[in-house]
Formats: structure tokens, C-alpha cells, sequence
């Protein structure tokens, strides 16, 4: 399985590609104020595709529990003199972390090549189109919810089921706009609407979302059902956590791996991959 666009390829049956976080925002639950400058971003950026970012992913809003929205001009404010500066000095693709159309096509037009939209679609029905003009990649993830309200969905019948439907679902939305289906990634949504034993069955049945033929990609980083399993309140006490649950997802399929510490779990991740592909 590859995915081509805008001059890169990803080569799914070679190697686990790893997505480097940058939150530029006050409130993230993991780095929240850390790289909100500008400057602070684009070294935490240029660092991570040191220590081996595939892909970048820049967001402007923060997606915790409990978060509420910015507005279109808070998050364009944010983010669009990050990938201005960042795509003129690196060769690899960015993403841009939204749910809105407007951001999203300001992002394209400053540098990014992906979409990573957490809503699937859902949240702005002028998104669809918008992949579609410009041919970009789009990663729909399931949510149950909103970011503010969604730790309070967290109720189902069939947890895999359902999430697979809502995924198939938002394919269905893509193509309905004219989206090549060739440049859907999917994204089962650790986290967002789901408890902790959730997450641990998304990830022990994660090669279940093969079945839509879609690339997965899947972020666990520091998130607090590691913290819950651990014991551990802080995110930075999580590394060894999410590093566990990184090397699983790997083996049970997944494609992409979106994390905050990008030189620990490059290790990680080249380990798993050899278990995987029998690569050495």
C-alpha cells in the first residue's frame, strides 16, 4: 500500500511512518504553552525531522478533554506562520491538525499537504471540498462528540463496530466530494469519547480496521489511559507507556504513529518494524 501526493510517497510495506506533534496552542493536555511562539514552534518542528519525524503535524486548537473551540482567526494566527516558516526549510510532508475548512485550506496554501481532520468530516461540511481541490491526503478520525462534551459519550453497543462504521461512513462523505479514496488515511480515535478499557481494545484489535483498506494511523502518545494504567498523573512520566502501546499498534497494524517524543519512539518504532517486516 502507497500513497503519493504533492512529490512524496509513503511506502506503507517498507516501514511504520512517525508524525511529530507540534501544538501551538496554550492548553494542550501533553506540551500546552510550550511551543505557543512562534520561534519556540518551528525549533520544536525543525528538531522532530532531526530526530526522525516521516511528517510534521501542526496544530492551532487544542483537541483535550474539555477544550473549548478558538476562533478561525485565533487558529490561522497561529498556525499559518508555522508551516510558512517550517516548509521552507524542511522535505517532508506537514499536516495540518483541523476540523475547519478555512484552516485548512490556508494551511495547504502555506505549505502543508495533509489534512488531519479529528471530527472524519463531520464538524464542517465545506471540508470534503476542500481536500478534494486540492488533492491533499486526509486523515478521518472517530469522535464521539465534541472535544468539550466527548468524555461524556462514551457509551456503545459494539465499540469496534461502531467505530467502523462511523469511519466507513465518512469514506463514504470523501467520495461523495470527488476525494480520491487512494488519499484516505483512517484513525480509530484513541481517547476521544472512549474510556480507558476502550483504548486497550482498539489497540488489541486495531488489524480490524485493515478491513476498510485504508491506512491507520493511531495516537496514543501520553494519553491518560496510559497515565490511569501507570499510576502516573504528569504526560512526561508516560514515555515508557506510550512506547509499549506504540510497538503494539505496529504489530497489529498500524501505518502511522502520531507521537510527541519522535527520538525515543523512532527507536521504538524501528524495533517493532523489524519484528514486523523482518528488516534488519
Amino acid at each position: 500500500m502507497k500513497l503519493s501526493f504533492h512529490n512524496f510517497e509513503l511506502d506503507f510495506s517498507k516501514k511504520t511512518y512517525i508524525m511529530g506533534i507540534v501544538n501551538v496552542t496554550p492548553d494542550s493536555f501533553s506540551d500546552g504553552g510550550k511551543y505557543f511562539s512562534l520561534q519556540k514552534a518551528v525549533d520544536h518542528a525543525l528538531r522532530l525531522v532531526e530526530e526522525g519525524a516521516d511528517i510534521i503535524d501542526i496544530g492551532g486548537e487544542s483537541t483535550r478533554p474539555g477544550a473549548e473551540p478558538v476562533s478561525i482567526d485565533e487558529e490561522l494566527n497561529r498556525v499559518i506562520p508555522v508551516i510558512e516558516s517550517i516548509c521552507k526549510k524542511v522535505s517532508i510532508p506537514i499536516s495540518i491538525d483541523t476540523y475547519k475548512a478555512i484552516v485548512a485550506e490556508e494551511a495547504i496554501k502555506a505549505g502543508a499537504t495533509i489534512i488531519n481532520d479529528i471530527s472524519g468530516l463531520r464538524f464542517d461540511p465545506a471540508m470534503p471540498e476542500i481536500v478534494n481541490r486540492y488533492k491533499v491526503p486526509v486523515i478521518i478520525m472517530h469522535i464521539n462528540g465534541t472535544p468539550r462534551n466527548m468524555q461524556q459519550k462514551t457509551c456503545y453497543e459494539a465499540l469496534i463496530p461502531e467505530i467502523i462504521e462511523y469511519l466507513r461512513y465518512s469514506i463514504i462523505i470523501a467520495k461523495q466530494a470527488g476525494v480520491d479514496e487512494n488519499m484516505i488515511i483512517v484513525d480509530p480515535g484513541i481517547g476521544f469519547g472512549k474510556l480507558p478499557e476502550h483504548n486497550l481494545e482498539i489497540i488489541k484489535n486495531l488489524r480490524v480496521f485493515s478491513n476498510l483498506g485504508k491506512p491507520i494511523l493511531i495516537g496514543v502518545s501520553k494519553k491518560s489511559f496510559i497515565g490511569r494504567i501507570l499510576n502516573e498523573r504528569s504526560p512526561e512520566k508516560r514515555v515508557e507507556g506510550t512506547a509499549s502501546a506504540v510497538a503494539i499498534s505496529v504489530l497489529n497494524g498500524a501505518n502511522i504513529v502520531r507521537v510527541h517524543d519522535v527520538e525515543f519512539m523512532t527507536k521504538v518504532v524501528k524495533m517493532a518494524d523489524a519484528i514486523k517486516f523482518g528488516i534488519i
